[in-house]
């Protein structure tokens, strides 16, 4: 019996192995899709967002209101702590990858830096997305997942 829109596990478990650092960030830079994970009244949160990689930084665009703008406003110089997900499953053969980056999030406040990321990257949302937050990565991990003999 198969419950709402969960798919059949394959038949042979998948395995799973590490990604380097480089790899796993040129994998990450390969979506513009990701989840980003902060604390909110002492409580992890979790928000999709959609990013660019830019000289190894992630990048992604927020809003006043947002409560990721708000924490980083309020962080001294190192900034908030944040960890960053992405990844590429295949929702049939449950084959593909995982990113998880750990770092420091901080508003970007130079003026010509914000725009050339507004340039760049394009809210999904129909909201004004007036800030830029930059993730710099101090932790990367990944794994792969392949089928069995890959």
């Amino acid at each position: 019996m198969i419950l709402g829109n969960a798919q059949p596990v394959p038949f042979e478990p998948r395995r799973s192995t590490g990604i380097d650092s480089v790899e796993a960030l040129r994998l990450l830079g390969s979506v513009s899709f990701g989840r980003i994970v902060f604390t909110q009244q002492a409580l992890p949160t979790i928000r999709p967002v959609n990013h660019v990689l830019a000289d190894g930084d992630i990048v992604i665009r927020t809003h006043a209101g947002a409560a990721l703008t708000t924490r980083t406003r309020q962080a001294r110089d190192l900034g908030v702590v944040v960890a960053y997900e992405a990844d590429d499953i295949d929702p049939d053969t449950h084959l593909g990858w995982s990113v998880v980056v750990t770092g420091y999030a901080r508003l970007i406040t130079d003026p010509e830096e914000l725009a050339r990321y507004q340039a760049l990257l394009r809210p999904w949302a129909e909201q004004t997305m007036d800030y830029a937050v930059r993730i710099r990565p101090d932790l990367v991990t990944g794994i792969r997942l392949t089928a069995p003999g890959a």
